[in-house]
């Protein structure tokens, strides 16, 4: 199997484009406002100028206790399709299941709204607003915009807001939850969901609360790639996803490395051998299942 990875690795070298144009910006935190706090490092952005752009910007949100530039491979492709993408340290310290086993049934909306919003909803975190998801990307958007005005990052900032409906919000594991929040609180261009939502009530044998809730992005824009041998349970990370993508029979689409996705589907599972099954949907080998879920809505 060994064997078979490396082959893979090699061949996806061929199959697909070298990132070698792709700019990678490192931005420290208070260099966007001086109350932002580093908590891992610095925030990343990628870009390729020598494609042409799609003017949507991917908002990469990594899972707990991983730092901005954790998942470089999945950010630099999206970059060299022509996303403009940015990746946030954030205050990812706490693990989402944390609220696993609560019995108060509104724990996850108060942990997701926190770290989020920086309202002062849940015991479990301490988020301030300038310290929020919400404003760590205001801020990081607006700096690019006026440290490299030939970019194009302006075009994701309208006065105070952010420009959600040119946005697709995607997140792994703890980063996922997120991503599906923020697609509740926010109208976005899409969501990606990996390996995720964690928002699982044990005591309620249920999803939690907020994912069957409304919201303003359609159910039909979120998206999910999973593994059926998570150890954070592929069964209920499914049922998160059918909730919120309000459907009562799972979409899913099988997926194997380096074959093009033939079917459309909101779930992509696959059940590649690997011995980190939680983040195996964000290997290389990956890049066709990458591009389908990018190219969405796009006509390609």
């Amino acid at each position: 199997m060994r064997l078979l990875l490396l082959t893979g690795l090699f061949l996806t070298a061929i199959l697909f484009p070298v990132t070698a144009q792709v700019k990678t910006i490192a931005v420290s935190p208070s260099q966007t406002d001086p109350q932002i706090q580093s908590i891992h490092g610095e925030h990343t952005a990628y870009i390729d100028q020598a494609v042409p752009p799609v003017n949507k910007l991917l908002l990469m949100i990594v899972g707990t206790g991983a730092a901005a530039n954790h998942n470089i491979p999945f950010c630099s492709f999206a970059a060299s399709m022509g996303y403009h993408v940015v990746c946030i340290d954030y205050k990812n310290t706490v693990i989402t299941t944390v609220c696993s086993n609560s019995k108060d049934s509104a724990c996850f909306n108060e942990f997701r709204q926190e770290i989020i919003l920086g309202e002062p909803a849940s015991p479990l975190v301490e988020v301030d607003s300038a310290n929020s998801i919400y404003h760590r990307v205001y801020a990081l958007l607006l700096y690019l915009s006026r440290k490299f005005p030939e970019q194009g990052w302006q075009q994701y900032t309208k006065g105070k807001s952010i420009e959600w409906p040119r946005i697709i919000v995607a997140g792994h594991s703890q980063g996922a939850g997120h991503a599906a929040y923020l697609g509740k609180k926010f109208p976005v261009d899409r969501v990606l969901i990996f390996a995720g939502p964690q928002d699982f009530l044990v005591q309620f044998n249920k999803p939690a609360g907020w994912v069957f809730q409304k919201g303003v992005t359609s159910p039909s824009k979120y998206f999910a790639f999973l593994h059926f041998q998570d150890p954070f349970d592929f069964k209920k990370q499914l049922a998160g996803c059918m909730a919120l993508m309000q459907s009562v029979k799972a979409d899913t689409v099988f997926v194997q490395p380096l074959r093009p996705v033939i079917r459309s589907g909101h779930i992509l599972v696959t059940n590649i051998e690997t011995t980190n099954a939680h983040e195996s949907m964000l290997q290389p080998v990956f890049k066709q299942a990458w591009a389908r879920l990018l190219a969405v809505n796009q006509g390609q």
